[in-house]
């Protein structure tokens, strides 16, 4: 696949647990204040312009959710469950098998915006961060006024995913694998 024109940054800072619950701590820092990026996390309507899901409520409040993947031809719905929502510092839920918190802090140039992100496996982490590095790049982009198709599911091959794959490898210190072939979103 060719690759398009596209600059994804600076890698963001990760860490990644060395045994089960895998687990990859993402850490970003994003142009804007956190009620703008809470936002962003949590309306259903901003969540279509960056993220890897839609959401069929508004996820600022706790209960029961459905995200559905849009990285596909066919949306798969999947349950989700919020199970706090402080905004606009604190946002943790289920997103099938996987946990996801999202911190907010802010900064002077914006909101640090730290992930934890519950994977299958070990092997999943760089391909997650690399996933959400691009999802996070468009919705900075987005939040600054500036529209951009989201990246998503097999587009993210002509955005630069396999490398920031690999980096996120090496940088968490595991093996490099790719992004299996077989997977439908």
């Amino acid at each position: 696949m060719n690759q398009i024109p596209f600059d994804p940054g600076p890698l963001a800072e990760v860490h990644g647990s060395d045994q089960a619950p895998w687990t990859l701590v993402f850490v970003r820092d994003l142009h804007h204040p956190p009620a703008k990026v809470w936002s962003a996390l949590t309306d259903p309507a901003q969540l279509t312009q960056w993220a890897p899901y839609t959401a069929d409520r508004n996820l600022g409040g706790v209960g029961e959710a459905t995200l559905s993947t849009v990285d596909s031809d066919q949306p798969v719905d999947v349950p989700a469950m919020i199970s706090h929502a402080e905004e606009p510092i604190l946002l943790e839920y289920t997103w099938g098998e996987e946990a996801l918190r999202w911190e907010l802090a802010p900064i002077d140039v914006g909101t640090r915006l730290t992930l934890r992100h519950t994977v299958t496996g070990q092997d999943w982490m760089p391909k997650v961060a690399a996933g959400w590095h691009l999802c996070l790049v468009v919705a900075d982009t987005v939040l600054a006024g500036n529209p951009m198709p989201p990246i998503r599911g097999m587009d993210a091959m002509n955005y630069g995913w396999a490398d920031l794959n690999e980096a996120y490898a090496k940088q968490l210190s595991i093996p490099v694998t790719p992004f299996p072939e077989d997977f439908t979103g």
